[in-house]
């Protein structure tokens, strides 16, 4: 298969893999910096209680990037093994279907949302006095969460199709719009965090408009096609969703474990430290997008190559492919963690003023948050790893276990024990709990599998 000189079956696994993961590094991070000039813009020009408004909708965002990866994984891995198999017309079947349920879904949710403002937000954890903010951020973003689920299984497809630079830009171009706009919003305009809303969700549109038309005009194999719509049609669509979801399901449980990380934090902070604490963790959760761009960037980069050699069975590259993958994750996950033990302040700085109390509560607990940081990438990577191989079990396993089993009871249980400080390790315990159990777990099946069995697991 060879798209813009990507060759998945014989080309140099290490040149593959670095052509596939700086653009979607580069990529990936933009969005999470759109994420974070939003909160930049928002704390000093609305302050922490609008950082903290805002952080009480992320768990919609994660409900949204979560069906998103969910399908756009699940496609990709699907597309991939039936480019291999030289099946095109299925491949490109699949992903029509995908994008025209992820849009029905996005768009049944804005509704909803839109009618029950109110209810959404007081059920997300929004006090009183953060009501009216968080329903004004609302009714301006939603529309907007349409656009995004193009993007979020566009570049899946983009990148398979050969062209990674492309998918590069359609993150990029939004993530620059959205910086100029936020700033003309909330500063010239005195917009508040309104503004800030219909920045975001101008730049989000924008960016899923680039996706789609990519893919319907400029693609080269994975050009859109119009599925039928007779009985026997959707019946079939639906039973090819159905298994892109369950493939990419453990995409959806990650992203949940990131609302779920958000959302008992919100509760937790606010039983503890009130309004302030709540605002201090927004500034963790504005990085935290960071952390898992980083893994998810680099299991998208490895997933065309093994998806396609795990089609024909050529398990050696798959082998190469993993290894490149938990090397660069490990690399990544300690620099980070460095940045964020020495530059606390800084970091915080950027979002509030340092000296105010929702800022001198982030400077404390942040460099504990980001102890996390190497096993969070690592699992993160594992995870699409899994994928790839359409390993659902274990993917699904190792998600449950970040997001409920461990991230949960150490939410619950380590404030009690330890006070405050124990709520920022919850995350970094809960992940190193979880790649000791992929470890242990890996170390167990090797026992027990022939070569083969044993390159997957």
């Amino acid at each position: 298969m060879q798209r813009d000189s990507i060759n998945f079956e014989q080309g140099k696994i290490s040149s593959l893999f670095y052509k596939l993961l700086i653009p979607t590094l580069l990529g990936s991070l933009s969005i999470s910096a759109m994420t974070a000039i939003d909160g930049i813009f928002i704390g000093h020009g609305v302050g922490s209680m609008g950082v903290a408004a805002v952080n009480i909708t992320v768990p919609i965002f994660q409900l949204f990037a979560g069906v998103g990866l969910m399908i756009g994984v699940g496609c990709s891995v699907v597309a991939s093994i039936q480019l291999s198999r030289k099946k095109k017309r299925v491949a490109q079947l699949n992903v029509s279907q995908a994008l025209i349920f992820t849009t029905l879904f996005a768009l049944f949710t804005c509704i909803a949302v839109l009618i029950y403002p109110t209810e959404t937000v007081r059920m997300l954890g929004a006090s009183d006095s953060l009501t009216p903010q968080v329903i004004g951020y609302l009714k301006w973003l939603m529309p907007s969460f349409i656009f995004q689920m193009w993007s979020f299984i566009g570049l899946f497809i983009i990148r398979l199709d050969g062209s990674p630079r492309i998918a590069m830009w359609c993150n990029i171009i939004p993530a620059l719009l959205n910086g100029i706009l936020d700033w003309v919003m909330i500063f010239p305009l005195r917009l508040g965090l309104e503004g800030a809303a219909i920045a975001t969700s101008i730049s989000i549109s924008i960016g899923g408009l680039m996706t789609i038309s990519y893919l319907f005009w400029k693609a080269k194999t994975m050009r859109l096609v119009w599925p039928k719509f007779s009985i026997k049609s959707i019946r079939l669509s639906l039973r090819n969703i159905g298994y892109q979801c369950r493939i990419g399901f453990s995409s959806l449980l990650g992203e949940m474990t990131l609302a779920i990380l958000v959302f008992i934090g919100n509760w937790v902070f606010m039983y503890y430290l009130g309004d302030d604490g709540v605002g201090a963790f927004g500034i963790a959760c504005y990085y935290t997008p960071f952390f898992f761009m980083v893994g998810n960037a680099i299991a998208q980069s490895a997933q065309p190559i093994i998806s396609y050699n795990f089609g024909i069975s050529c398990w050696t590259r798959i082998v190469e492919t993993r290894r490149l993958l938990l090397l660069f994750s490990a690399l990544s996950g300690t620099f980070v963690t460095i940045i964020f033990l020495l530059y606390p302040k800084e970091l915080v700085a950027l979002f509030v003023d340092s000296n105010s109390v929702a800022g001198l509560i982030a400077i404390d607990g942040i460099p504990y948050f980001s102890l996390g940081v190497v096993c969070f990438i690592l699992n993160v990577a594992l995870v699409g790893y899994y994928q790839s191989l359409e390993r659902v079990r274990f993917a699904t396993l190792y998600v449950l276990l970040r997001g409920l089993f461990f991230l949960v009871p150490c939410f619950i249980l380590l404030p009690r024990l330890i006070g405050v400080l124990g709520i920022w390790l919850a995350m970094p315990i809960s992940e190193i709990l979880t790649l000791m159990a992929v470890f242990i777990v890996h170390l167990l099946k090797g026992k027990h599998t022939n070569m083969s069995r044993n390159i997957i697991h």
